[in-house]
């Protein structure tokens, strides 16, 4: 077994043997200290020098080269004038001393004087022989001059050549003046380093009076430390906030108590990294880096308990983004993670921009964030904490709803914010989120992409709609829901082509209920993915039914609308085809309604879709056109068959010139890129006519025919006469109508 002397024994050959090296040390260093000034000053005249003049050559040479160049034309055809003016602008150099241009034979053109004094002149200076013998750039020295010489050619003819001297005596006084300099500052320093050893001297004086003092700090203190620390681990203090110090005594000793230190260091290391993990996963979200949910709820509840009875306010802001499933859906959960930190990122900016220092931000779960934010936070802006809360939601609105990036295409989702305030709308921390939560929900039902304050009326819409969701659920199955027809006519005879399904909600307590609002509550709720599928399959089923009841009559077709959910859900196709073959309708009798806003949202997923749909037979109609923004641009880059103008169009167009002309206009341009024109809203005889004149291939309207049960469908297909001729319209029809 190795054998190490003990605590005591190391103390005593610790001091003597610092003792002896500190004073070899200090011998050494004084005379290492004179030899080194010297060994310095030498190497820095030496290498000043050459830095100097390996600068000079290069800048002489560069110049040169660039002269000699110029020099070409003006020596060919000899002009003293042109290469006077480049000599005198070479000489303004400071250092320069000459500039001399020679022919070919080494005699003077000019020496840069007004006179040319030195004109004609042969060269006889010690380095002019080698100046004019130099084929290419050539440099000589002497004690005081830099001499650089280079030949002006013209092609491969030798004109003549040019020298520049320079003068290297200011170098050499830089030089000096340097190196004086820096032996100063040697001396300088080396009455300095003197001056330390003599105060280090003393310090060692001291040093044996400090002997008892770092016994006691060498054993007791650790030996107390370590203690201390274990009692701390015992009691699960491991962070300064949680009372424990953390601080231990590191050690590099090679005795017993150095390797306890150090292996309990290592072991509270261990302990602290692996419970900071752990509660880095308990309070991160590991998507984003944000907090998560209980760290936020910890911190609203830290921050309510601070703010009670204190007479400041807060705002939660609950944002989610706006249909987040469709990019899981379609596009995948990885992009859909990338979606996440796009989003997060953003969140993150404007808040550190509007929220001031005291705003959090978490990631609530799934597509939910939340911040929360102070009405004194520091923002930079006057106001209340509904101000605040204003200002971050309209920056959030905005920048979130810019384009995504995704796979190579722009996506636009946005974000639905709702905002409670305390106290005003709550005053603890599960009201504030509901209502927060209640807020954000109205600004999705108000057309998302926006921001809601949290109102009490806010409860009864949100229990209302909660209630009918709830009824909706079962509505299918008692025989609550059921479709009604309104007929399609030809304008061109008068002849019924097909039919509309629409949805009906019969409530045992509502009664009937709106379809804008009953459809409205499936598609937010998502139960239009379980309703569309039936509501297709029945209407093909009846249409095969009004096929078996006309035989021998061209037959009819039945449009069924389809909602942008079961559009972005993708499966559309798979549940086209599967109604198609359960009910036997030929899919050319199947027409798929969508309104252009469910188109636009993505139109390379939508025309993917509808490209497959129209491969089967089906047709596809764009529903309420004209009431999107897209216009009829869209009608190039999306797959479609018809178009079915909107109601508010033809309501108008007996009176209004503009909705008149936005009719024809659309219909004649649909009909140049073969898309079939249904008019909505038939209700008058003169709409009727002025359409057919117009050239609009259909309609539907009350005028026409109302939304009717499938007896009532079947019955008008037996006594099915086409409709009557339109009176010829005069000028007091025209009036009339417009009465």
């Amino acid at each position: 077994m190795k054998l190490r002397p003990g605590l005591h024994a190391q103390f005593l050959l610790m001091m003597g043997g610092g003792l002896l090296v500190v004073a070899a040390l200090i011998a050494l260093l004084l005379h290492r200290q004179g030899t080194m000034q010297d060994e310095v000053e030498h190497i820095s005249r030496v290498a000043m020098s050459e830095m100097a003049g390996d600068s000079l050559q290069r800048r002489g040479e560069g110049t040169v080269v660039q002269l000699a160049d110029s020099l070409a034309n003006p020596m060919y055809y000899f002009d003293l004038d042109a290469i006077g003016a480049l000599v005198k602008a070479a000489l303004r150099q400071s250092d320069t001393r000459y500039v001399l241009v020679f022919d070919a034979n080494g005699e003077i053109l000019h020496d840069g004087t007004d006179e040319i004094r030195g004109y004609g002149r042969p060269m006889t200076d010690p380095l002019a022989y080698e100046a004019i013998k130099a084929r290419r750039i050539h440099t000589q020295f002497n004690d005081e001059l830099m001499d650089v010489a280079m030949p002006v050619m013209i092609g491969s003819e030798r004109v003549g050549g040019v020298r520049v001297g320079y003068d290297l005596g200011a170098i050499q006084a830089t030089r000096e003046g340097a190196i004086g300099d820096l032996r100063t500052r040697l001396d300088d320093l080396g009455r300095r380093n003197v001056t330390w050893l003599a105060v280090f001297g003393a310090g060692l004086l001291l040093l044996g009076l400090g002997v008892s003092w770092l016994v006691r700090r060498s054993l007791v203190q650790p030996i107390r430390a370590l203690a201390d620390a274990a009692r701390e681990i015992e009691l699960g203090q491991l962070e300064p906030g949680d009372g424990g110090d953390r601080r231990l005594p590191s050690s590099a000793r090679a005795d017993e108590l150095g390797d306890l230190v150090r292996a309990f260091g290592r072991m509270r290391d261990s302990v602290v990294r692996h419970d900071r993990d752990i509660r880095r996963m308990a309070y991160t979200d590991a998507l984003t880096g944000l907090a998560n949910r209980l760290a936020f709820r910890e911190a609203l509840d830290q921050h309510l308990l601070c703010l009670h009875g204190a007479g400041r306010e807060l705002a939660l802001l609950f944002a989610d983004i706006d249909d987040f499933k469709r990019i899981n859906d379609t596009l995948g959960h990885d992009v859909g993670d990338e979606v996440l930190l796009q989003f997060a990122q953003r969140i993150r900016r404007v808040v550190d921009r509007l929220g001031g220092g005291e705003a959090m931000l978490a990631r609530f779960g799934g597509d939910e964030f939340v911040i929360l934010v102070e009405s004194d936070a520091g923002t930079g802006h006057e106001g209340d904490a509904r101000a605040v809360a204003t200002r971050l939601a309209e920056a959030l609105v905005t920048a979130l709803g810019a384009p995504l990036s995704l796979q190579g295409r722009q996506v636009f989702l946005g974000t639905s914010i709702g905002i409670s305030l305390f106290p005003d709308d709550a005053s603890s921390a599960t009201a504030l989120m509901k209502n927060g939560d209640i807020a954000m929900y109205q600004a999705k039902v108000a057309g998302k992409n926006c921001y809601r304050f949290y109102s009490r009326a806010m409860d009864q819409a949100v229990e209302r709609r909660v209630h009918m969701e709830q009824e909706l659920r079962g509505a299918w199955a008692r025989g609550e829901l059921s479709l009604a027809y309104q007929p399609i006519h030809r304008l061109s005879d008068g002849r019924l082509v097909g039919a509309e399904a629409l949805l009906r909600w019969q409530h045992p307590e509502l009664g009937q209920v709106a379809p804008s609002v009953f459809i409205d509550v499936a598609e937010q709720s998502g139960l239009i993915e379980t309703i569309g599928p039936r509501v297709l399959h029945a209407a093909c089923r009846d249409a095969v039914h009004w096929q078996r009841a006309r035989p021998g009559e061209p037959p009819l077709f039945v449009s069924v609308n389809v909602s942008p959910r079961q559009l972005r859900s993708g499966d559309l196709p798979q549940v086209v085809a599967t109604s198609l073959a359960d009910s036997g309708l030929d899919p050319q009798h199947l027409h798929v309604e969508l309104t252009e806003t469910a188109v636009i949202g993505d139109e390379i997923l939508a025309g993917k879709l509808l490209s497959r749909l129209r491969e089967t037979g089906v047709k596809v109609w764009l529903d309420d056109f004209g009431t999107g923004f897209s216009g009829l641009s869209h009608l190039r880059r999306v797959p479609v068959d018809g178009v079915k103008i909107d109601r508010s169009f033809v309501a108008d167009i007996l009176r209004d010139p503009d909705d008149l002309a936005l009719t024809t206009a659309i219909i004649a341009m649909a009909h140049s890129l073969g898309i079939t024109v249904v008019a909505e809203g038939v209700e008058k005889e003169g709409q009727y006519g002025l359409l057919r004149e117009r050239g609009c291939d259909q309609a539907q309207g009350y005028w026409l025919g109302q939304p009717m049960a499938l007896e009532a469908f079947m019955a008008q297909l037996r006594d099915d006469r086409p409709l009557p001729e339109p009176a010829p319209r005069t000028v007091l029809d025209k009036m009339l109508d417009r009465g």
